[in-house]
């Protein structure tokens, strides 16, 4: 795909002789394809007549379309063909990887080499005690890291580093240093490189993109070892303040930022030690080049609350340090040199999240509780693994829908087991304790996949969807329960199953999650044998068949954006229906009544996971109702608890 890039000329004489031989010199270092355009004419970027002869001036506004090479060659426009005049805005796309807002000065960590000298020994016992050493001290290193991180974020938080423990401590791990040493007669440093290289190509082979991530954590474990045989300081001081790698780049120095400004950190990659010791007070953001929302720094980073973006990869740039950038970790997006207008945009958006922040503070820990001790429950809806974050920033309960889906859309291919189970299981261990309602794939209707091979339907959002192809494609489906129940060992998840419309077809789907329990059983795989079922009502049938349903499960949520669209008879696609799709209808209100009043007739609870659940004018309707739990987006939780506690 071509990129498109744009610039405002800023040299009082236009596109001249030298910035137009300075861009056409440095066009011509690529093999992309690259062209210059302006006032209805393009030209190719390397012939330095045909850029002259666009008769660029000052103020004019020039496009540069490239094919190939990717960013490359709009680095080197912005760099060195605008001699002159404020610097243009580079947009830059990542992968968030930690919700929020930074704007600041950019500081770029420089990698930090590795290399490590091959030297042949004469003694391998004694190089053997050097490591074993060097080994221990990294130990006793980690073990200030863990109670460190342990002090200022949680137990919990600190366990990764119990891990990076017990890898140096793995007797896999020393006999493979060892053995390097014995057999090769090589030298410590050179042992535990190549030690290092092979465990972390073992885990990058892996099929999980979990387990590929761990990769990482080897090398970072094993480059403290290698710091303590080169002789390098501690990078871990007593008080957790010394920041490791950083202040070999100069980045911060005993936890303060060497000219007293919080930066913007720009890295080709950044190890989870080095994230665990970054000053939160002098550290803005994240970006690096390389990394993974399943990586220890990603979850690092949501744990500091640093806005994070990682995969940029060819468009880090070391000539962007001391440049300024806004960087938005909900969308990933990375803006460099930002013009006015991105730069008012964005203030705004962080005074408002700050503003959120602030009753956040406020509500924080604090019950979902009317005045009068009714009690309710306030979930989350998500739809990535990453969306995970966000619950735990915005202090709801748990996750009251788990779009799984999303998992089937964003992709080309079926999804694997592996796959799934990375991702119900990453979620679930991020959210601990607390509740994760994964509702089973709900594709048809206006959620199509090309894989899937679906036929075209008149009426699609009365026709094959969501649990009716899961019981007519059960190799699908169990894929996905497999998935679910490997998961379950690993935190609170509990089976919502969608589009429902009668008994049968929640006998059915049981009958088929007995069955992958049942082969889980034979494999010896773990899995929570109690994990609760539920389903999504919905249906105007799912509501009149309440009491039969609510003998068959463990809770019922309403989905009320599908409700009001069947009850109603409104197309919810449909735009010109909208005047005629009130979800405040009495009819829709009333279904909502009858499906809470069945569920508590049969001992379970009801909640509510549609968009009504977040409409403050429908509260007091709720609480009235008897509602036991409302999910909503992460942003709309605070507000919402807000308005029960003053009920």
């Amino acid at each position: 795909m071509p990129q498109i890039f744009t610039f405002t000329v800023s040299d009082p004489e236009g596109m001249h002789a030298r910035p137009a031989g300075r861009l056409v010199a440095k066009a011509q270092e690529y093999e992309s394809s690259i062209t210059v355009a302006y006032g209805g004419k393009s030209v190719d970027a390397k012939r330095i007549f045909g850029v002259m002869g666009l008769d660029v001036q000052q103020g004019d506004e020039v496009t540069v379309r490239v094919q190939g090479q990717r960013w490359e060659a709009c680095r080197c426009c912005r760099v060195r063909a605008i001699p002159q005049g404020a610097p243009v805005m580079r947009t830059i796309q990542g992968v968030s990887v930690s919700a929020g807002i930074a704007i600041g000065t950019v500081r770029v960590l420089a990698a930090v080499d590795y290399a490590v000298e091959r030297r042949l020994i004469d003694d391998p016992q004694a190089e053997m005690d050097r490591f074993r050493a060097a080994r221990d001290t990294a130990v006793a290193q980690l073990k200030q890291l863990r109670d460190n991180v342990a002090a200022e974020f949680g137990e919990n938080k600190a366990e990764l580093f119990d891990a990076h423990r017990l890898m140096l401590q793995d007797p896999d791990y020393a006999e493979c240093v060892e053995g390097l040493i014995a057999q090769d007669k090589v030298n410590a440093e050179f042992a535990v490189k190549s030690a290092a290289e092979q465990f972390a190509a073992m885990f990058a082979a892996m099929d999980s993109s979990t387990m590929q991530a761990r990769a990482a954590d080897v090398k970072d474990v094993s480059r403290r070892v290698m710091n303590v045989l080169q002789g390098k300081r501690d990078s871990t001081a007593q008080d957790g303040s010394v920041q490791g790698d950083a202040v070999q780049n100069g980045i911060v120095q005993n936890g303060i930022a060497q000219n007293g400004e919080s930066h913007i950190i720009f890295a080709e990659d950044l190890a989870p030690s080095d994230t665990a010791q970054l000053d939160r007070a002098k550290v803005l953001g994240l970006v690096t080049a390389k990394g993974s929302a399943n990586s220890h720094t990603a979850i690092l980073a949501r744990t500091m609350g640093l806005p994070a973006i990682t995969g940029i990869g060819d468009a880090f740039d070391p000539a962007d340090d001391g440049h300024v950038a806004v960087i938005d970790g909900t969308s990933g997006a990375v803006f460099v040199d930002p013009d006015e207008a991105t730069l008012t945009e964005y203030r705004r958006r962080k005074a408002e999240a700050e503003e959120h922040l602030s009753l956040l503070r406020k509500l924080k820990g604090k019950p979902t509780e009317t005045k009068s001790g009714q009690r309710v429950h306030l979930y989350a809806n998500i739809s990535r693994p990453s969306d995970a974050a966000a619950v735990l920033a915005n202090d709801a309960e748990g996750i009251g829908l788990f779009r799984s889906e999303f998992l089937y859309l964003e992709r080309e291919d079926w999804p694997t087991e592996e796959f799934q189970f990375d991702a119900y299981g990453q979620v679930a261990q991020e959210m601990g304790d607390r509740p994760v309602i994964i509702r089973t794939l709900d594709i048809g209707a206006d959620k199509q996949v090309d894989y899937f091979n679906l036929s075209h339907e008149d009426n699609p959002a009365l026709g094959y969807r969501a649990i009716r192809i899961c019981l007519t494609r059960p190799e699908i489906f169990k894929i996905q329960l497999r998935a679910l129940l490997r998961a379950s060992a690993y935190g609170n998840i509990a089976i919502m199953l969608p589009m429902i419309t009668s008994v049968q077809e929640v006998r059915d789907a049981k009958r088929i999650l007995e069955e992958a329990k049942s082969e889980l059983r034979g494999e010896r795989i773990d899995f929570n044998e109690s994990i609760q079922i539920g389903v999504m009502i919905e249906t105007p049938a799912s509501v009149i068949m309440a009491d039969e349903l609510a003998a068959e499960v463990d809770f019922f949520s309403i989905g009320t954006n599908d409700l009001t669209q069947y009850t109603l008879a409104c197309d919810r696609q449909n735009p010109s229906l909208e005047r005629f799709a009130d979800p405040h209808s009495p009819a829709v209100l009333r279904m909502i009544q009858m499906t809470i009043e069945a569920a508590h007739r049969h001992g379970i609870w009801c909640g509510i996971c549609g968009e009504l659940g977040a409409d403050l004018s429908l509260t007091d309707t709720f609480l009235r109702l008897g509602i036991d739990e409302l999910s909503v987006s992460p942003t709309s939780v605070l507000p919402l608890r807000n308005v029960i506690r003053n009920h």
